[in-house]
């Protein structure tokens, strides 16, 4: 390289010296070369004399004017253009020349199939024309799109429609015109030939709006569930925060090539086709509540996010560490509560706590970037919705929901700070937030040890807390923070002991403020089992000695649901620490008969919800157990979470193979009863395929031949590749057949066959890459096969003789320049080489310094490279 991208500091914001308040944009669009002109309305706000710096790449600049005159004044330069001598307020005239088909970044406007789109966030507008491209400059944008007719009747962009009208050349316009100010990350134009599903959405104040979904030709009859999620957002939204839509039309898009999940641009959502489509035939009951779940975040950023939008990039969490929470909580009101947030703790627990311990470790506000892409990270979404939550449960639903109000009232229309929301949070409860601040500018994981001690005599427990945030990449000072401490105290009948002190009752969410701090209850008859940190109530690891027999009570008498499942997952990791170690000793791998008996006892009871029941019984994944450990060992922990599949599947045979009989759906239906039932009837399967291998064939066979949906297709097909079973060649085989013509469905598979833990795994990922359904150049293809390889066979990717590492270093070596933010996200198992042996360190060096030394290395691999190399 000849010069390293340099780091961006929070503490060197300054505003604009320039604003653009109204902006036309028109585009002559074609997929090899499209013209855009840019007329702007800019006022100097800064000091007189100031030149303007507007941001561009990859642009070819055709005419520059200023008060519509030739102006020469300027000067263009590596990512910019710079213009001087400049009155006071004038009108700014830019034409610019780019090629979207050749764009193979998939940012700006680029070429998706046979439609043409764009994906401005976080700093994509720039590579469309010369501007402004930070998101605390807001404006009212107007657009006029003209195109071919034939090849793209459709021409979307924010807002509302004002005009449309055809040329004499077979051409045809529209003019789209958002009548609200906003940042140019949130820009979005569409243009393609596409299915359509109409409908509409009465808000509460009686006003119509148009719903439109966009799909490829021949999807329509996947569509109708991303509707159905979209009305049940704007309805929820109305119900649970008081936020009505604001334009005359809602569009939502979807295409096939994406770097994201979706782009919540204000009015026209462009989204990832696989959070769009689905039917029985094509997706699972978790590819419909994801659909559900994500039409349903980029909905909700209409008012978190886009009304209100964040001042600078290092504020990311304002807008999706607060959707987050608002995405989750709308899950859980119309889904199942519970199982929601097991599936939010494993999250945190499998992936974010792995964050806080790489060398890419931040707070949820960072104070420092190299690129803005490698920040849309688990730590600023999930860990940022985290902080929210706890706001919330300091806060209370009717305190929370005050601050939310306050804070739209402030800021709508603004670009807003995270202190900006935790003010309103904090001025509209009368709650003292200034200690809980520190969650904002302190990354890594708290660990929270909990000693307790009971004296019979004056029938006094005390719960002893103390508070310890390792050292971060990032940070090597830590400070104690605000956590709250959910509790439940229980006798050994599983009743519940109120909670008081001097004959008061004490709120069951403790203040944990201090480094070390003790809770004394009084009025207790008898040494209690604790319930601690129900609900994860902090994203923190707790650390406590449950004994066995209180782990084994609170899965059966613990009344919060969550708690449940959080014990089973406490008593799996002590004996999944105690095998490792006899993994390592050579030592056989064994599961206590008590601990499956307790396993047996979830399975057969008969008051369970069967979705929460499924949860419990799947056993934590391998990089959950990583976790675990301060040095990971793939090749041990992938050999103790097989063998207590094993000793379950053993143990629970009898219990397994009825449930599995006892809770079939005659038909398929989205309902999250039957959601529940097919959950559990698939985890019976996938143990019950680590059993008799000659009833595991049948059972599979049968399954997967009989299934009328692709829940329980996968599920049969899943089950026979975990287990290595004989039948898994021909029905990878049928499904293939049935199946190639579908990249999304092909998606299953491919990830199916790269998680595999089979010996020949690394050679079978090689040879399909050349297969008929997969493309480098689609991110989806790349996730599903060398991201689930990476990522999510860890025995398999870290092989100690490093052709794991030398596989994904040669596709990054492609994707280095083809697609540097796909790249970006892939590197992310490799640059974790601190927390693995001394040989795999030295084998995961040679790869990073391999990619490092790339004469064209993007900025994107650049910085997670550098960290990790400077880490070790």
């Amino acid at each position: 390289m000849t010069q390293q991208p340099q780091a961006k500091y929070r503490r060197d914001y300054r505003a604009p010296d320039y604003q653009i308040t109204d902006i036309s944009l028109d585009f002559s669009l074609d997929a090899e070369n499209t013209t855009v002109t840019a007329v702007s309305r800019v006022l100097l706000q800064g000091e007189p004399g100031a030149a303007l710096v507007l941001d561009g790449e990859d642009l070819q600049l055709q005419q520059l004017l200023v008060n519509g005159a030739e102006w020469p004044h300027y000067h263009l330069h590596e990512g910019s253009l710079s213009i001087e001598q400049l009155p006071a307020s004038f009108t700014l005239t830019v034409v610019t020349l780019i090629h979207p088909a050749q764009n193979t970044a998939l940012e700006g406007l680029y070429r998706s199939g046979d439609a043409l789109c764009t994906q401005c966030e976080a700093e994509g507008f720039r590579h469309i024309t010369y501007y402004l491209d930070r998101p605390d400059v807001l404006a009212r944008f107007t657009t006029r799109i003209v195109a071919d007719k034939a090849r793209y009747p459709f021409l979307l962009s924010n807002g509302n429609r004002q005009d449309s009208g055809e040329t004499d050349d077979g051409r045809h316009w529209v003019v789209w015109q958002d009548p609200f100010p906003k940042p140019c990350y949130l820009f979005a134009l569409v243009a393609g030939d596409f299915d359509l599903l109409k409908d509409s959405f009465t808000t509460r104040s009686g006003r119509e709006v148009a719903l439109e979904l966009f799909v490829d030709r021949g999807n329509l009859d996947r569509a109708d569930w991303a509707m159905e999620s979209l009305k049940r957002s704007m309805r929820w939204d109305e119900t649970r925060f008081g936020l009505e839509y604001d334009l005359d039309i809602y569009m939502i898009v979807a295409v096939d090539f994406f770097n994201m999940g979706a782009m919540e641009n204000k009015g026209l959502n462009v989204f990832n086709s696989k959070f769009v489509l689905a039917r029985a035939a094509t997706a699972t009951d978790a590819d419909y509540l994801n659909i559900e779940r994500v039409i349903g975040h980029e909905y909700f950023h209409n008012w978190t996010g886009n009304r209100i939008t964040c001042r600078d990039w290092f504020q990311l969490s304002l807008k999706e560490g607060l959707t987050v929470f608002r995405d989750q909580e709308f899950s859980s009101d119309v889904g199942s509560r519970p199982v929601n947030r097991i599936a939010n703790a494993r999250t945190m627990r499998a992936s974010q706590f792995a964050e806080d311990a790489s060398p890419m470790a931040h707070p949820i506000r960072p104070e420092k970037v190299i690129e803005m892409n490698n920040f849309y990270t688990l730590t600023v979404y999930e860990k940022g919705s985290e902080v929210i939550r706890m706001m919330h449960t300091l806060l209370g639903e009717d305190k929370f929901q005050a601050g939310i109000r306050l804070y739209v009232e402030r800021h709508d229309g603004s670009a807003a700070t995270c202190e900006d929301f935790v003010q309103a949070m904090e001025q509209a409860s009368g709650v003292d937030l200034t200690l809980f601040r520190r969650w904002y500018s302190q990354s890594g994981t708290p660990v929270l040890s909990v000693r307790d001690d009971y004296n019979a005599e004056l029938q006094q427990y005390s719960l002893h807390v103390s508070q310890m945030t390792p050292p971060t990449a990032d940070q090597t000072e830590k400070l104690p923070l605000h956590i709250p401490l959910d509790i439940e105290l229980y006798d050994d009948e599983g009743r519940v002991m109120p909670l008081t002190r001097h004959g008061e009752p004490v709120n069951h969410v403790l203040d944990v403020t201090e480094s070390v701090q003790t809770f004394i209850f009084d009025n207790v008859p008898s040494l209690p089992i604790p319930s601690l940190l129900r609900e994860f109530s902090a994203p923190v690891k707790l650390d406590y000695p449950y004994s066995d027999q209180q782990l084994t009570g609170l899965m059966r008498f613990a009344s919060n649901d969550f708690s449940r499942w959080d014990a089973a997952q406490s008593l799996l990791s002590i004996y999944i620490r105690l095998n490792v170690a006899r993994f390592s000793q050579n030592q056989p791998l064994t599961l206590p008969l008590h601990v499956a008996d307790a396993f047996r006892g979830i399975l057969l009871d008969p008051d369970l919800d069967p979705a929460l029941a499924a949860e419990i019984l799947t056993l934590p994944g391998e990089n959950e157990m990583a976790g675990l450990f301060d040095v990971i060992d793939p090749a041990a922990i992938h050999a103790v979470h097989q063998a207590l599949v094993r000793c379950l599947a053993t143990e629970l045979a009898d219990e397994l193979l009825a449930v599995y009989f006892a809770h079939q759906t005659p038909q398929y239906r989205i309902d999250h009863q039957d959601i529940g039932k097919r959950a559990l009837r698939n985890r019976c399967l996938y143990y019950l395929a680590f059993g008799d291998v000659t009833q595991a064939v049948k059972l599979t066979s049968r399954q997967y031949h009989q299934a009328d949906n692709m829940t329980d297709t996968l599920a049969a097909m899943s089950a026979a590749v975990a287990a290595q079973l004989p039948c898994q060649a021909t029905l990878l085989a049928e499904f293939d057949e049935r199946w190639h013509h579908d990249g999304l469905v092909m998606d299953k598979w491919f990830a199916l066959q790269a998680g595999a833990p089979a010996a020949d795994v690394l050679d079978n990922v090689k040879s399909l890459l050349t297969h008929r359904s997969f493309s480098l150049g689609n991110p989806n293809r790349v996730r599903a096969l060398i991201g689930t390889f990476s990522a999510s066979n860890p025995a398999a990717f870290h092989a100690s003789d490093g052709s794991g590492y030398r596989f994904l270093t040669e596709m990054l070596v492609e994707l280095n320049t083809r697609n540097p933010q796909v790249a970006s996200r892939l590197i992310e198992p490799l640059i974790r080489l601190k927390r693995y042996d001394q040989q795999r360190q030295a084998l995961m060096g040679q790869s990073l310094e391999t990619l490092k030394a790339l004469p064209k290395l993007s900025g994107d691999l650049y910085e997670k490279i550098a960290k990790a190399l400077n880490a070790n």
